[in-house]
């Protein structure tokens, strides 16, 4: 059964389009208007090994903040519909991942339930143009549809490219690791019955 998603959200502020197969080998195509975004959805899809797809036209020209949420609520929503039932996920995973002076830790939990932990140093700087407080807002918008819990946590690192962009390499390898099949469960890998 294929693991995939193609959505489309449509607003006054923006017109996204993700498609998403979980199964996927890396293959990655994004483009949102927003370059430093297209730089970590490009980690999310290469080494979660998901094929990603991302097509958003925004008003940038207003700020990227709407283009950047729309399209990371749509994100979010592919990978729920993508998971389907969740039978035989292995539902948790977790990584550590250095970046040069940084380094991230991450946990997910596909638990049905939306929960954000994030703890990183305060960085007030543009990266090119990019604000970096959306970065928490990214993975608010993320979590609020795809209905997971996220624990982010920056242990270490100063320099506010390597900051943002070692979480979406720790949060793509987690969910690599929760979404896989494992061959010993058959069922929902929860004691409700249900995630």
């Amino acid at each position: 059964m294929a693991r995939t998603a193609r959505i489309e959200r449509t607003t006054k502020e923006s017109s996204v389009l993700v498609e998403l197969n979980l199964d996927g080998t890396g293959q990655i195509d994004i483009e949102t208007g927003v370059p430093f975004f297209d730089h970590m959805l490009s980690q999310l899809g290469r080494h979660g090994g998901f094929d990603l797809k991302v097509v958003t036209k925004g008003d940038v020209d207003v700020d990227s903040h709407h283009t950047v949420e729309d399209t990371s609520l749509a994100v979010g929503e592919a990978i729920r519909a993508a998971l389907g039932d969740k039978v035989g996920i292995r539902r948790f995973g977790d990584a550590y991942v250095p970046l040069d002076e940084t380094a991230c830790h991450a946990a997910v939990d596909l638990s049905g339930r939306p929960y954000l932990v994030h703890e990183q140093p305060e960085i007030v700087e543009l990266i090119g143009t990019f604000d970096t407080t959306l970065i928490r807002h990214i993975w608010e918008s993320i979590i609020a549809t795809a209905q997971i819990c996220i624990h982010i946590r920056i242990l270490s690192g100063r320099n506010a490219h390597h900051v943002s962009e070692a979480q979406f390499k720790a949060v793509a390898r987690a969910l690599r690791d929760a979404v896989a099949i494992d061959p010993r469960v058959l069922d929902v890998p929860s004691t409700k019955g249900s995630l």
